[in-house]
């Protein structure tokens, strides 16, 4: 059975990079806007009754990389390799992804079809959704879960340093979620050089930095 595309989502991201690495840790703004054949409004009816959804989506930008059994998760350092099915990585057999998103605001009727305004998004612009599900408190939270990794990963939240001039080049509201997406450091675990300049695209823009010592600084915006 092929799996059928219902939905993109659209985000301020066109790239991987500089994404939040899980679901719900900054609030990124998304829209998912649904294929032809199932924009009607019918198909999600009674879906403002929920906060939070799941999305079942597709690694797109990994199909043409393959999968492999063991991977090496870059936020360990890239050299310890596991079990593939012990991550999230992206490079999986069926290369599929699932996040938990909150649900801001339904449009019902638009020329685009019904329109679902969600927050806390990890997907790049583009993403394609296989399946959209209600996330049920009382079933989906697990609050005593293990983290296997928790240990083992680069700790905290950068400061960010964002010279007002750089940052007023960003739209007001879009400034919010860049600056706890800067937080979240989107760095490879093995990276660590204070003299390297890093940068992704975001929301029309070039966004540039450097990181030393737990503080991220902007150093250069350039618009797209």
């Amino acid at each position: 059975m092929e799996l059928e595309i219902i939905a993109r989502v659209h985000t301020d991201f066109p790239t991987k990079f500089g994404l939040p690495r899980q679901a719900g840790l900054a609030a990124l703004p998304a829209e998912i806007v649904f294929e032809p054949p199932f924009r009607d409004a019918s198909c999600v009816r009674g879906i403002g009754g929920w906060s939070h959804l799941w999305l079942i989506w597709q690694f797109d930008r990994a199909v043409a990389s393959g999968w492999a059994p063991t991977v090496a998760p870059p936020k360990l350092g890239g050299k310890e390799r596991v079990g593939v099915f012990a991550t999230r990585s992206p490079f999986r057999p069926n290369f599929m992804g699932l996040s938990c998103v909150r649900l801001e605001r339904v449009e019902e009727h638009t020329p685009r079809g019904p329109v679902l305004h969600v927050s806390g998004a990890d997907l790049a612009d583009g993403t394609p959704i296989f399946d959209i599900k209600p996330y049920l408190p009382y079933a989906d939270s697990v609050p005593d879960a293990a983290d296997a990794f928790a240990d083992r990963r680069r700790g905290g939240l950068l400061q960010v340093d964002f010279p007002a001039r750089w940052l007023d080049m960003i739209p007001e509201d879009k400034r919010a979620a860049l600056l706890q997406v800067l937080a979240l450091d989107a760095r490879p675990g093995y990276q660590d050089d204070p003299a390297r300049r890093y940068g992704f695209p975001y929301a029309g823009f070039d966004v540039r930095f450097t990181v030393a010592e737990g503080r991220l600084t902007v150093v250069e915006v350039v618009r797209l």
